[in-house]
C-alpha cells in the first residue's frame, strides 16, 4: 500500500522523484549549463562582430588615432609637471596665458574631455579653474625663491664671500679645537 501511494505521489519512473523535485527547485545541473551555453553564445556573438579581415588602411588609422588621447593627456601633465621644475619661469608663464582663456572655452574643453573620458562635474571643472588661480597666484613667490636658491650655489660668484664683516673672516679662517682628536692623541701617546 505505501508502495502504491509512492507510486501515486512520484510517479512509476526511476527519475519520477527528481521530476517532483525540480517542480518546487531549479535543476542546479541544467540551469549552469544553460548558463554557461547562454555566455558561449554571447561571446561568440560578440567575437564574430570583431572579426574583420579585411580592415582597410582608412580604419587601422582611426583605431589607432583612438588610442592617442589618453595617453598623450597622461605624458603631457607629466610633461608640465617636469617643466615646473626645470623652468619655472617658462612654466608660470604657459600658465598665465591660460588664466587668459574665457571661461566659455573652458566650458568647451571641459565637455569634450568629459565626453570623450566619462562623465565630469561641472564642480570639478570649476575647482580646477579656481586652484589654477590660486596657483598662479604664488607664481611671483615661487620664482623669487628660485632666484634666491641660485644666488646659494657654490659655483654663483661671491656666495661664500662674508663681505666686510671680520668677524665671519676670523670664524671661517681660524681652526676650532677638536676635544675628540687631542683626547684620541692623548690617549694614543700613553699606550
Amino acid at each position: 500500500m505505501v508502495g502504491d501511494i509512492l507510486r501515486i505521489l512520484f510517479g512509476g519512473g526511476g527519475n519520477a522523484l527528481r521530476e517532483t523535485a525540480e517542480v518546487f527547485r531549479v535543476n542546479a545541473d541544467a540551469a549552469d549549463s544553460r548558463a554557461a551555453d547562454m555566455q558561449r553564445a554571447a561571446l561568440d556573438q560578440m567575437a564574430a562582430e570583431f572579426r574583420v579581415t579585411d580592415r582597410g588602411f582608412f580604419d587601422r588609422l582611426i583605431d589607432g588615432l583612438n588610442r592617442v588621447p589618453r595617453p598623450a593627456m597622461a605624458l603631457g601633465t607629466l610633461g608640465l609637471m617636469v617643466s615646473a621644475m626645470v623652468d619655472p619661469l617658462w612654466f608660470g608663464e604657459r600658465m598665465a596665458g591660460l588664466a587668459l582663456v574665457p571661461e566659455p572655452l573652458w566650458w568647451l574643453l571641459g565637455a569634450i574631455v568629459s565626453f570623450y573620458f566619462g562623465a565630469r562635474h561641472q564642480a570639478k571643472g570649476q575647482e580646477f579653474q579656481r586652484s589654477l588661480a590660486v596657483t598662479l597666484a604664488r607664481a611671483p613667490t615661487v620664482v623669487e625663491t628660485v632666484a634666491a636658491m641660485r644666488a646659494l650655489r657654490p659655483t654663483s660668484p661671491g656666495a661664500a664671500d662674508p663681505g666686510a664683516d671680520a668677524r665671519a673672516v676670523l670664524a671661517a679662517t681660524t681652526p676650532e679645537a677638536n676635544r675628540a682628536l687631542a683626547d684620541w692623541r692623548g690617549q694614543g701617546a700613553t699606550m
